[in-house]
């Protein structure tokens, strides 16, 4: 837990920019072609179409085209079109989020670099700074395995390391290329759910300490909180086989999101004189539905609190640690924040565990 600070004291988001890969599927042509691997092995292909409707995805952005997957049947292939995707869409994120704040490469001090869909040693980060040229004295905090939760989670740690570095620039980036993680050997129902409902995406976040920002306009990071719900490993994850990250995911997750999110929420903002309804702006982790349902009835919120949360899902699909950034992108391009507002940026994942993040324009 971290105690509040004084808002111009706070470190200060400056920029959220968000990158999906160019090859778009509708949701049918991606039911279609796991039909045809599936068919003569699936005893009820008729379930796979509906689980894969039920999740309300529209269609998913890929890191490569659909006919090229086929032929990825190595852990190592699918790999190592991760590390070539993820420097791609990095760089080019990267590139759009300082051009959005009129920054260079050369003004970067720290890279926060979350991602749970594939790995790379040295991390995508270092690739990066060696494809933009920045300085070689940047720090570099590379995060996997915190999974959904990680979008909320590395804007908590960037901002943890900014509120003592206050004249300095970090960047969080994240991207996230589920579809190469898919086990086409795997006839699971939680990996029959996550081929539906987990896309691909990258984002970036330019954040700055007070003294680097006093005059920006915001939202600033007021206070974070991280929690862990004790023995609950296996409610989300991944078993690491010899094909690759097979997904684990259970059934159980809306019901832990009933019962601990409005208990938590309420406790966090609490210690900081606030309650629900002094939160103008919610920026939810798009879970899938039932999850999304979950945190509107437990935090009793108004109609339409989600509605970012609920576009991005219908049209992208869950881009595990990316998806809370592209609700935030959302949310701060719209321009319905006005100065004093307060928002919660929330998320859950592997742990299991959720992160919250308090906002003030």
């Amino acid at each position: 837990m971290n105690s509040a600070i004084t808002q111009d004291s706070a470190p200060v988001i400056r920029a959220v920019e968000r990158l999906l890969p160019p090859h778009y599927s509708p949701q049918e042509q991606i039911i279609g072609a796991l039909r045809d691997l599936w068919a003569t092995r699936h005893y009820n292909i008729e379930r796979l179409e509906e689980l894969h409707r039920s999740v309300q995805v529209d269609g998913r952005f890929l890191a490569l085209p659909i006919e090229q997957y086929r032929a990825l049947t190595t852990f190592q292939q699918r790999n190592d079109a991760w590390i070539k995707v993820a420097s791609e869409l990095g760089e080019q994120v990267v590139g759009k989020a300082l051009e959005r704040t009129g920054l260079t490469p050369r003004d970067v001090d720290h890279i926060f670099f979350v991602t749970v869909t594939g790995i790379s040693t040295p991390s995508v980060d270092a690739r990066l700074m060696n494809r933009m040229r920045m300085r070689s004295d940047v720090k570099r905090t590379p995060i996997f395995g915190l999974g959904c939760v990680a979008g909320a989670a590395g804007v908590s740690r960037a901002s943890d390391y900014l509120r003592a570095w206050k004249g300095q620039t970090a960047l969080l980036i994240t991207v996230e290329l589920c579809s190469l993680t898919l086990q086409r050997e795997d006839l699971s129902i939680p990996n029959i759910i996550a081929s539906g409902l987990f896309g691909d995406g990258a984002a970036c976040v330019v954040l700055q300490g007070a003294d680097k920002a006093p005059a920006a306009t915001g939202p600033r990071i007021v206070a974070t909180r991280s929690v862990l719900f004790p023995d609950t490993e296996r409610i989300m994850g991944w078993d690491v086989v010899d094909s690759g990250f097979k997904v684990v995911l259970s059934a159980k997750v809306p019901q832990l999101v009933r019962e601990h999110i409005r208990r938590d929420v309420d406790g966090f903002l609490g210690e900081h004189g606030l309650t629900r309804k002094d939160i103008q702006h919610w920026v939810a982790h798009t879970g899938g539905p039932k999850v999304l349902q979950a945190f509107e009835d437990s935090l009793e919120l108004v109609a339409g609190s989600l509605e970012r949360s609920w576009k991005s899902l219908h049209e992208v699909g869950n881009l595990s640690s990316a998806s809370v950034l592209f609700v935030l992108g959302d949310t701060l391009e719209s321009g319905v924040a006005q100065p004093g507002d307060w928002g919660v940026m929330m998320a859950m994942g592997p742990g299991f565990c959720a992160e919250l993040v308090l906002l003030r324009w």
